[in-house]
């Protein structure tokens, strides 16, 4: 039996605007940004392990920024800010899901998902918001699983997990949860009145 349903946050209860965030701070950096960039910053910012300065000063390799490359923070955050919405449906999914199962947030994000706690008052939709920046670990590692579980006091075989990367789902499957990769408020609904979880 279901217990609790953990949902991803970004692009499953959310839409994550990162992307245009950041061709709005990068504009003007002359480089392939694929090429320029620092692929540990990322992940180490997710799980709090550098701060926002060291992040954004890090974003690009050593001989990028010698070059002038430099992430125009006031620009990505201006975006990231206004690009943020629910997506279609999920609310309320998550709403009719008050009473009949623990709500849980399970999400790879840095310290930003503070703000977002507050813009769409998640402390009132989710018994409690997790990502990896609480975790200290990132999906799909099995330590932010383990964690997770440890968290919200609830067995990972009642836990139903909903995240919009297969791989993730994979990983939450290999811990013992029950997994359903998101395409869509339709098929969400559709896996949950399976699970008992809403009526038909």
């Amino acid at each position: 039996m279901v217990r609790a349903v953990c949902f991803d946050l970004m692009d499953t209860v959310l839409y994550d605007p990162y992307r245009e965030a950041l061709a709005a701070a990068t504009r003007a950096v002359p480089f392939d940004l694929a090429e320029a960039r620092d692929p540990a910053c990322w992940p180490e910012f997710e799980i709090g392990a550098i701060d926002e300065a060291e992040f954004v000063r890090r974003f690009f390799r050593e001989d990028a920024r010698g070059a002038g490359a430099t992430l125009d923070i006031d620009a990505f955050h201006r975006v990231r800010r206004a690009g943020y919405r629910f997506l279609p449906g999920v609310r309320e999914i998550i709403e009719a899901l008050r009473g009949r199962a623990l709500r849980f947030v399970a999400s790879n994000y840095p310290v930003w998902v503070e703000e977002l706690r507050e813009t769409f008052a998640l402390d009132g939709l989710f018994e409690g918001v997790y990502s990896s920046h609480h975790l200290r670990a990132r999906k799909p590692a099995r330590e932010f699983f383990d964690r997770l579980v440890s968290a919200t006091g609830v067995d990972a075989a009642a836990c139903l997990f909903v995240d919009d990367r297969a791989g993730n789902c994979d990983a939450a499957a290999a811990v013992g949860m029950r997994a359903h990769v998101f395409d869509g408020a339709e098929g969400l609904r559709a896996r949950l009145v399976r699970e008992g979880l809403l009526d038909p």
